[in-house]
């Protein structure tokens, strides 16, 4: 969705490699153009993404255009919109010319966990390589995020700019992340990056695999009720775990609740 380190794997881009200075990525102002869109039956959908890497280099402050590939490329099968033959024919660095980006991310294959959103979404169709996608979001990269290094970005606040909701329905289990201040970090997508065999089925002894940050837990509900989440003022805060698996956050700003409630 609208955000990610996602969110959120990270990239086939080396900032070691990158030019100084700033540059944009070669694309229209999609959030202009996008359109409230509701897409529903996604757990365990498997999608791929492509950031499109842009921002100041000097300054660490990046950004990434992000192309899902929700509802497409799904003839033969509706459960798989990145299939590998096409996934496998993205070249990072043919895509990172062509569109004057400081570096492209494959972010992917992932698998949906909540089971439907709604977010603005570019109603064109960008195909990379054969691979149609849609753009989602933006998102801010956090300082010091360092492309290909999963453990070292894992459980840092990610900013993605959205004005989504995601919804998580009654009698569905959610996967939970808990920082040390007691907030709640619903999974929506894991990853197949790091563990290509990881799957929906694992997720409930993922736990047992995680190695925390200082203060951080992993648990697992059975929604009683229906569970929103939602953009606050524009701005979803999401994290990954170092497997890449990605969490919206139940926060509070100005009196306004991410969350419908806290699972």
């Amino acid at each position: 969705m609208k955000g990610g380190r996602l969110f959120t794997g990270m990239m086939t881009l080396g900032l070691a490699g990158l030019l100084a200075g700033c540059a944009s990525p070669n694309v229209p102002d999609y959030l202009r153009t996008a359109k409230l869109t509701r897409v529903d039956e996604l757990r365990t959908v498997r999608y791929c993404e492509i950031f499109l890497i842009g921002g100041d280099v000097i300054t660490r402050d990046l950004y990434g255009e992000v192309f899902n590939t929700t509802e497409l490329n799904n003839e033969a099968d509706p459960q798989d919109t990145c299939p590998q033959p096409l996934w496998a024919k993205i070249d990072a660095e043919a895509l990172k010319k062509r569109y004057l980006a400081l570096g492209v991310y494959k972010n992917g294959p992932r698998g949906w966990v909540n089971d439907w959103f709604e977010l603005p979404i570019s109603p064109d169709v960008r195909s990379f390589n054969g691979l149609d996608t849609r753009w989602f979001m933006k998102v801010e990269l956090p300082k010091g995020f360092r492309p290909g290094r999963s453990a070292e970005s894992a459980y840092k606040t990610i900013k993605a700019v959205r004005s989504s909701v995601m919804g998580f329905v009654k009698g569905q289990p959610v996967f939970i992340l808990e920082d040390p201040s007691g907030t709640p970090w619903v999974m929506h997508a894991w990853s197949m990056t790091v563990d290509p065999k990881l799957s929906n089925a694992d997720l409930k002894n993922l736990g047992s695999r995680l190695k925390f940050s200082p203060g951080w837990k992993y648990r697992v509900r059975v929604l009683d009720q229906d569970l929103t989440i939602k953009a606050v003022n524009g701005i979803a805060l999401i994290t990954q775990d170092e497997l890449e698996n990605t969490y919206d956050a139940c926060f509070e700003e100005n009196g306004e609740n991410a969350c419908s409630f806290k699972p």
